[in-house]
């Protein structure tokens, strides 16, 4: 819905920012009138492109700003002058353009966004927490039943590859409406599902849909804020995808041994929170994937002028939608390949996952075989890695202001950008935390060491899996920019291994 709106809006300022000047009022391209080129004058010295001002076929010339006048000889629509009107933003303080949004208007969009990621980790896990009852109704053993955990992440990855590249192709928002929705299905068919065939299939599907939030999500951010503001942006928003995950037992758990409810409320609270936020997302979220605005932009500009030559960057790509989805898909292999940074980043987050969803299970043994937790204690025990999630918080100013400076620094070089290890702060300062814990962890989980040991050594690990998260994420944004989500997708990639 606020895509529609944003979307008529967007007409609306159009026309009313347009000056159309009939032939015997601008004559070969000459200044319009007084009070008008006044009004021209002033907005080119705000930063508006200098090209604003075109001959239409009609006769009539229009002052258009954001609009650049290039030759284009390959296109129809050109015709025989060969060129067409390149649409871009209204210079460097367009609202058009997402990163000039206010900052409330940001967060508040970034924060439905980001329950996205809550919510496709929330539902990765939470039947992991109920198994017990499953394995009873299903009358199958405990691996058999952790394929509904297994299957759903498997599918994370197949599903990865599809929607980063759609939501480069198409925009943000659809993809997250419709791939959301598909969730919601799958979700309740896995909670009404007869027997552990249909589950396991159900939950893949699932999860196979289930993936886009999280590749596209870091696409959103690279869309919204700056290189600066990306510091505590970054974060936050990634403390909700791994809340999720580690709050969800903790629900699980005593929706398991509760003898008012079945273990099928654990589909069900997935499903409302899903509808949720889907429903914030129609409403309230808007689209902010550049390119897919100025074609929005030049469609407007056709309409209005009735001149065709008005294309958006995105429109002149001359292969088919196919062919260009197609060539998307192909790209995270091309980075994974090509880009020894991405594998690498991979196969370490590999290591970070397997340890990190391996807790989901061995958490029972710890707690509930060694130390005697009740299934609803086992749960609690996730509380001490979620408090090291939230910890990750406190370095957050540090790593902003030592950012800032690098900013500065940069400015007076060259390429004017700090180069994109400096996002690599938060993984230095957690990453030794991960090894460090996990000994801890294996070293004193045992009945006669008292349990907050362990519980203090998962604070620990919460702290260093945050850090090395958020600082792999940030590198592959920084680094490939437009081409974020694709990059991100091998990060996920590593979830199912």
């Amino acid at each position: 819905m606020i895509s529609i709106l944003q979307y008529r809006r967007l007409r609306r300022d159009l026309e009313k920012n347009i000056q159309i000047y009939g032939p015997e009022e601008v004559v070969n391209g000459k200044s319009a009138p007084e009070n008008d080129s006044t009004k021209r004058d002033s907005a080119l010295h705000n930063g508006m492109p200098k090209t604003s001002l075109v001959k239409m076929r009609n006769g009539q010339t229009a002052f258009i700003p954001g609009v650049e006048v290039v030759c284009s000889n390959s296109l129809p629509e050109a015709g025989e002058s060969g060129e067409i009107f390149l649409v871009g933003f209204d210079g460097t303080n367009d609202e058009l353009n997402p990163k000039n949004w206010k900052l409330l208007y940001k967060w508040k969009t970034l924060g439905i966004v980001g329950m996205t990621g809550f919510l496709v980790s929330w539902a990765s896990s939470i039947d992991s927490a109920v198994m017990k009852q499953a394995e009873a109704e299903f009358a199958v053993s405990e691996i058999t039943e952790s394929l509904a955990t297994g299957l759903y992440l498997i599918a994370f990855a197949f599903g990865s590859l599809v929607a980063a590249p759609f939501s480069e192709t198409v925009g943000r928002n659809p993809v997250y409406i419709v791939t959301l929705s598909m969730l919601m299905i799958f979700l309740m068919a896995s909670g009404l599902s007869p027997n552990i065939g249909s589950q396991l299939a159900f939950r893949f599907l699932a999860g196979l849909f289930g993936c886009t939030p999280l590749t596209t999500f870091g696409g959103s951010m690279s869309d919204i804020f700056d290189l600066l503001d990306r510091t505590y942006a970054f974060p936050v928003c990634c403390s909700l995808s791994f809340l999720g995950p580690f709050l969800a037992p903790m629900v699980g758990a005593f929706i398991g041994q509760s003898t008012a409810i079945s273990w099928r409320w654990s589909e069900w609270t997935s499903l409302i929170l899903a509808g949720l936020i889907t429903g914030a997302i129609f409403l309230f979220v808007p689209e902010t994937y550049a390119p897919i605005l100025l074609k929005w932009k030049a469609s407007h500009l056709r309409s209005i002028t009735g001149d065709p030559r008005f294309k958006a960057e995105i429109e002149l790509r001359t292969a088919s939608l196919a062919t260009r989805l197609a060539r998307n898909c192909y790209r995270p292999f091309q980075l994974f390949f090509g880009e020894l940074m991405v594998a690498l980043f991979t196969m370490y987050l590999v290591v970070v996952y397997i340890v990190l969803f391996g807790f989901l299970t061995g958490y029972d043994f710890i707690y509930g075989k060694t130390y005697g937790f009740s299934q609803g204690s086992v749960g609690l025990a996730f509380i001490g890695m979620n408090v090291g999630f939230l910890i990750a918080f406190a370095i957050i100013p540090h790593v902003y202001f030592k950012y800032k400076r690098a900013l500065v620094r940069a400015a007076e070089t060259e390429k004017g950008l700090p180069e994109p290890e400096e996002r690599l702060w938060y993984a230095m300062y957690g990453a030794p935390w991960l090894p460090i814990s996990l000994f801890w962890m294996g070293w004193t989980s045992y009945p006669s060491i008292s349990y907050w040991s362990s519980l203090v050594s998962s604070v620990a690990f919460g702290f260093a899996v945050q850090g090395v998260f958020i600082s792999s994420y940030q590198y592959l944004i920084d680094t490939y920019e437009q081409y974020a989500a694709s990059a991100l997708v091998w990060g996920y990639l590593s979830q199912a291994k």
